[in-house]
Protein backbone atom coordinates (compact mmCIF):
# COMPACT_ATOMS: atom_id res chain seq x y z
CA UNK A 1 0.00 0.00 0.00
CA UNK A 2 1.33 3.46 -1.03
CA UNK A 3 1.61 6.10 1.82
CA UNK A 4 2.15 9.93 1.74
CA UNK A 5 0.31 12.19 -0.55
CA UNK A 6 -0.73 11.46 -4.37
CA UNK A 7 1.94 12.26 -7.13
CA UNK A 8 -0.40 13.52 -9.09
CA UNK A 9 -2.18 16.71 -7.90
CA UNK A 10 -6.36 16.52 -9.04
CA UNK A 11 -7.24 18.54 -11.74
CA UNK A 12 -8.47 22.03 -10.85
CA UNK A 13 -10.98 22.99 -13.15
CA UNK A 14 -12.53 26.30 -13.04
CA UNK A 15 -15.98 27.98 -14.21
CA UNK A 16 -15.54 31.40 -16.18
CA UNK A 17 -17.44 32.83 -13.11
CA UNK A 18 -14.46 31.69 -11.03
CA UNK A 19 -11.81 32.45 -13.09
CA UNK A 20 -13.15 36.40 -13.47
CA UNK A 21 -13.58 36.70 -9.89
CA UNK A 22 -9.88 35.04 -9.02
CA UNK A 23 -8.45 37.45 -11.68
CA UNK A 24 -9.89 40.52 -9.71
CA UNK A 25 -8.53 39.09 -6.91
CA UNK A 26 -4.86 39.12 -8.00
CA UNK A 27 -5.01 42.96 -8.57
CA UNK A 28 -5.59 43.06 -4.39
CA UNK A 29 -1.48 43.87 -3.90
CA UNK A 30 -2.42 46.18 -1.21
CA UNK A 31 -5.51 45.37 0.48
CA UNK A 32 -4.91 41.75 0.51
CA UNK A 33 -1.68 40.45 -0.16
CA UNK A 34 -2.67 36.73 1.28
CA UNK A 35 -5.38 36.72 -0.89
CA UNK A 36 -4.11 38.07 -4.24
CA UNK A 37 -1.34 35.33 -3.55
CA UNK A 38 -3.76 32.59 -2.75
CA UNK A 39 -5.59 33.18 -6.19
CA UNK A 40 -2.48 33.54 -8.02
CA UNK A 41 -1.77 30.01 -6.83
CA UNK A 42 -5.04 28.70 -8.03
CA UNK A 43 -5.09 30.37 -11.56
CA UNK A 44 -1.45 28.46 -12.50
CA UNK A 45 -2.94 25.24 -10.91
CA UNK A 46 -5.73 25.81 -13.15
CA UNK A 47 -3.86 26.26 -16.23
CA UNK A 48 -2.79 23.14 -15.84
CA UNK A 49 1.14 23.06 -13.95
CA UNK A 50 2.20 20.91 -11.61
CA UNK A 51 2.66 21.53 -7.98
CA UNK A 52 6.76 21.96 -8.51
CA UNK A 53 6.36 24.39 -11.39
CA UNK A 54 3.73 26.52 -9.90
CA UNK A 55 6.15 26.90 -6.45
CA UNK A 56 9.29 27.60 -9.06
CA UNK A 57 7.12 30.56 -10.74
CA UNK A 58 6.28 31.96 -7.75
CA UNK A 59 8.79 31.41 -5.47
CA UNK A 60 6.66 29.55 -2.75
CA UNK A 61 7.21 26.13 -1.31
CA UNK A 62 5.49 22.81 -2.91
CA UNK A 63 3.80 22.32 0.61
CA UNK A 64 2.37 25.54 0.46
CA UNK A 65 1.30 24.89 -3.09
CA UNK A 66 -0.61 21.45 -2.73
CA UNK A 67 -2.40 22.95 0.69
CA UNK A 68 -4.25 25.57 -0.80
CA UNK A 69 -5.23 23.43 -4.08
CA UNK A 70 -6.21 20.95 -1.98
CA UNK A 71 -8.21 23.72 0.03
CA UNK A 72 -9.84 25.68 -2.94
CA UNK A 73 -11.00 22.08 -4.49
CA UNK A 74 -12.19 21.05 -1.06
CA UNK A 75 -14.54 24.51 -0.96
CA UNK A 76 -14.06 26.29 -3.95
CA UNK A 77 -13.50 30.30 -3.27
CA UNK A 78 -15.06 30.05 -0.02
CA UNK A 79 -11.50 28.17 1.15
CA UNK A 80 -9.18 30.80 0.35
Amino acid sequence: MRTGRPKRPLPLVLTTDERQQLESLTHRARSAPDLARRARIVLACADGMDNQAVAKRLRMSPTTICKWRSRFLSDRLDGL
